[in-house]
C-alpha cells in the first residue's frame, strides 16, 4: 500500500527537497493534471550500492558500446524522453505533468537535479535524471530509445556514486526491469533508517569527471564491500 498526500499544490523547490529529506516525492495523475501530490511508499525498492548487479550481457554489450555518455547536459531532453517513454510498476502513464519538469529544471539549476545521458552519432538515445540531497541519490525515471541505453546510464551512475561516496540509491518503487541490478524491496521504518544515515553524509556527484575505461566503471559499479 501506498500513502497518498494530496496537499502538494503550493510546491516549491525547498519544500520538494525537505520532502525528499523525509523520504516522500511528487507525483501528478497524468501529464494533463495540473496538480501534484506526495507519495510515500509502504514498501520501497533501493539498490544496495555494496551489492549492485551488472548482467553479464550488459556487460559485454558495454566493452562494444556506441554510447557517449554526459553529465547534466540535456536536462530538457532527458526528461521528455523519460515522460514519452514511460514505465513503471505503480502507473500505466506518466506523471510528469509541466509543473513537474518546471519544478525538476529548478533543481536542476539549483544542482540537486541530476541527468546521466546516453548519445550517439550525436543524438540523445537514453538516460535517467534524479534528485542529490547530501549522500543520497532519488532516482525520477529513465527512458530508452536504443538498446541498453537507460541500463548503460544505470550503471554509470552507480559508479559515480559509489566513487563519490553515497550511501543510498533510492528506486522508488520495484519491477522486474530493476530486478536484473538487484534492486531490493524494504520496509518504510527500513527506508528512513537508510535514509538518515545517507543524509549524514555529503556525497561528491562530480568525483568521477575523470575519464574512465568501460572496465573500470564495470569494476566499480559491481565492486562489493
Amino acid at each position: 500500500m501506498t500513502s497518498k498526500y494530496d496537499f502538494a499544490s503550493q510546491i516549491t523547490p525547498q519544500v520538494l527537497l525537505k520532502a525528499y529529506a523525509c523520504g516522500i516525492f511528487p507525483m501528478s495523475d497524468s501529464a494533463n493534471d495540473p496538480g501534484l501530490y506526495w507519495i510515500e511508499p509502504e514498501k520501497r525498492g533501493i539498490f544496495p550500492l555494496d551489492a549492485f548487479h551488472v548482467p553479464r550481457r550488459l556487460a559485454r554489450a558495454m566493452r562494444h558500446m556506441p554510447f557517449e555518455i554526459r553529465i547534466d547536459t540535456d536536462f530538457d531532453g532527458v526528461i521528455a524522453g523519460c515522460a514519452g517513454h514511460f514505465t513503471s510498476a505503480y502507473r500505466d502513464k506518466t506523471w510528469i505533468n509541466d509543473r513537474i519538469r518546471q519544478l525538476y529544471r529548478q533543481l536542476f539549476a539549483l544542482g540537486h537535479c541530476h541527468t546521466v545521458e546516453a548519445w550517439q552519432d550525436g543524438r540523445l538515445v537514453g538516460g535517467l535524471y534524479g534528485v542529490r540531497l547530501k549522500g543520497a541519490f532519488f532516482g525520477e525515471s529513465m527512458f530508452s530509445h536504443a538498446t541498453d541505453a537507460s541500463k548503460v546510464a544505470l550503471v554509470y551512475l552507480v559508479a559515480r556514486l559509489k566513487a563519490g561516496g553515497f550511501r543510498l540509491l533510492d528506486a522508488q518503487f520495484t519491477t522486474e526491469h530493476l530486478a536484473q541490478f538487484g534492486v531490493a524491496e524494504i520496509d518504510r521504518a527500513d527506508y528512513h533508517r537508510r535514509l538518515e544515515d545517507a543524509l549524514t553524509v555529503d556525497g561528491d556527484f562530480y568525483l568521477l569527471d575523470g575519464l574512465l575505461t568501460v572496465d573500470e566503471v564495470l569494476q566499480l559499479a559491481s565492486q562489493t564491500s
